[in-house]
């Protein structure tokens, strides 16, 4: 047999890994039209930066190491150009020498990748210093600009993965930058009240963040010298970075037949295979499925490309391997902040109908006197089976331990109550006594039960709406003199339990501290004095005080 695979990056040299494990017998044959195969793709922000000394480092492999290690042959600069289905016959070009090929194969792969995707204005452009990250080459010129022309201003057009970890690089070499975004704050798959926090490190590392502005028109000839925005707005920059996401490489695919799905990539079944029998395809060409939702989804990720490489090699070659789904687990550096996510957002778990208990959970990766610094901690679960849905964390350190502990967790399906459960390990170096996660399950589960939490925007809908609701303010009176929620009163949880009697327990009433914690005790107490209503603001003051600062 065969197998014959179009991409040689992530998901293609995972096929043929596979597959030569499970088989001796059979024949592999990678092509790509680069001229580098198996490389990091999410490292070139950091060689572009210098952070990664040299390119080289992020090819460990070549095709002499992989025919040498597996016996698979890799003929890169080699672009497939069409593909004749019915005689299971390819055919495309040497793009050094223009010579034309012809192979055959028994089983096919796409794994064809994606492309960037440009703004509207540079469809048709070709500007020496505009710039897309895709691949090492692409990635070597942008360096290779940065060190010729020594740059002092860069627009980075888009703020999601790369268009923040370029930033970042960028202003890190003394470049200063300015970051346009189509959307309302940076990272929109989050949900918004967590990309301020972001938009607040924007602004600590000196970078121009302009939200809602995109760049409408051009100026110049081979140098672009200058943009226009929708608002009217002209910036002149000595170079230009395009981050504005990918689309699947799907055309090749299409021209035999092969399936999209409701995502825009190629449709497969759990084996990885395509509706077209012995046709499979991997990694950013293909669709994935959300593991809690079941529902098509397109997340292109280099983790998600390996697995689902592994899966198609393994199950072709008569393995039992299947691919499971993902749940979009992601993970970003930007400066001083890692910002984290995996599962549902709140706002994609409302789109998807559930009912959900929202926790903004504010505590530290580790005690004060071990240097523990704060993450925000956001977690959604179902009030009606009490399943973590998703989490989202941001923070100075500690988030990828906790992201990961949360993505486990959520694949298995675990409910709020098992969180506070799981035995973590715990010493001062690495953890408090309560961990984040166990801490958030805790929470969770008096909020699904007993104690429910009510969120900032919420509260701010029910004041917008001049609802006859108490706000309470648990703080000592210095705290609360600094600031606190509009028409909070002042009654420190010490003085609570002799004033509750003053209060009108048949109101709504929510109560807050700094961040959770003594909010959650006094709501204890006004419940015991049989308050009908009571809510504890989630992530205190100090999570409301952010986001009223970024809703004005």
């Amino acid at each position: 047999m065969k197998i014959l695979i179009i991409g040689s990056v992530a998901a293609g040299t995972s096929v043929a890994a596979k597959a030569r494990r499970n088989s001796e017998e059979n024949e592999i044959v990678i092509y790509d039209k680069d001229t580098d195969i198996s490389y990091a793709v999410c490292g070139i922000p950091y060689a572009i930066g210098g952070e990664i000394p040299d390119f080289e480092e992020l090819t460990p492999r070549d095709a002499k190491w992989f025919k040498k290690r597996y016996n698979v042959d890799i003929f890169t600069s080699h672009e497939v150009i069409a593909i004749n289905h019915e005689k299971k016959e390819i055919s495309g070009k040497h793009l050094i020498t223009g010579d034309l090929f012809t192979d055959n194969y028994d089983l096919l792969v796409f794994a064809t990748g994606s492309t960037p995707k440009a703004p509207d204005a540079f469809e048709e452009s070709n500007f020496s210093n505009v710039f897309q990250v895709k691949n090492i080459n692409s990635g070597k010129k942008v360096k290779s600009f940065i060190e010729n022309k020594k740059p002092t201003t860069a627009v980075v057009v888009g703020a999601g993965y790369i268009g923040l970890e370029v930033a970042e690089q960028l202003k890190e070499r003394g470049i200063k930058v300015i970051i346009l975004q189509r959307g309302k704050h940076p990272m929109s798959h989050l949900d918004w009240d967590m990309s301020i926090r972001i938009e607040d490190e924007m602004v600590k590392q000196g970078i121009d963040f302009r939200p809602e502005e995109t760049i409408q028109s051009l100026v110049g000839d081979t140098q672009l010298d200058e943009v226009i925005t929708n608002k009217g707005t002209k910036l002149s920059a000595d170079m230009y970075i395009l981050a504005t996401g990918v689309r699947p490489n799907v055309a090749l695919a299409q021209s035999i037949g092969v399936k999209l799905g409701k995502a825009g990539a190629i449709a497969t079944d759990n084996t990885l295979q395509t509706n077209i029998p012995d046709v499979y395809a991997v990694g950013d060409v293909a669709e994935s499925f959300h593991v809690i939702t079941g529902k098509p989804i397109y997340r292109p990720l280099a983790s998600t490309a390996n697995k689902m490489g592994r899966i198609a090699g393994d199950a072709m070659t008569g393995g039992q391997l299947r691919f499971q789904g993902v749940l979009g687990t992601g993970i970003l550096r930007f400066f001083d902040l890692t910002i984290a996510q995996t599962g549902l957002t709140e706002k994609e778990a409302l789109a998807e109908g559930y009912e959900v208990a929202v926790l903004s959970n504010i505590k530290p990766d580790k005690p004060d006197y071990m240097h523990g610094k704060e993450m925000v901690i956001k977690a959604v679960a179902d009030k009606l089976t009490h399943r973590i849905l998703g989490v989202q964390i941001i923070g100075p350190q500690g988030v990828d331990k906790r992201i990961d502990v949360f993505a486990s967790t959520i694949t298995l399906g675990v409910t709020a109550e098992d969180l506070f459960h799981m035995d973590l390990a715990y010493a001062p170096p690495f953890s408090t006594t309560k961990d984040p996660v166990a801490y958030t399950g805790m929470a969770l589960t008096n909020a699904l039960t007993t104690a429910p939490l009510i969120t900032p925007h919420d509260l701010m809908e029910l004041q917008k709406n001049n609802e006859n609701i108490t706000i309470i303010d648990t703080r000592d009176p210095k705290s609360y003199e600094k600031n606190h929620v509009l028409n909070a009163i002042n009654i420190p949880l010490a003085e609570l339990r002799e004033k509750a009697s003053t209060l009108d327990k048949s109101k709504k009433t929510i109560v807050y501290c700094n961040k959770g914690v003594t909010g959650n005790a006094s709501q204890n107490v006004l419940r015991s004095k049989g308050f009908k209503e009571v809510y504890n603001l989630s992530g205190g003051n100090k999570n409301y005080q952010e986001i009223f600062k970024h809703s004005k």
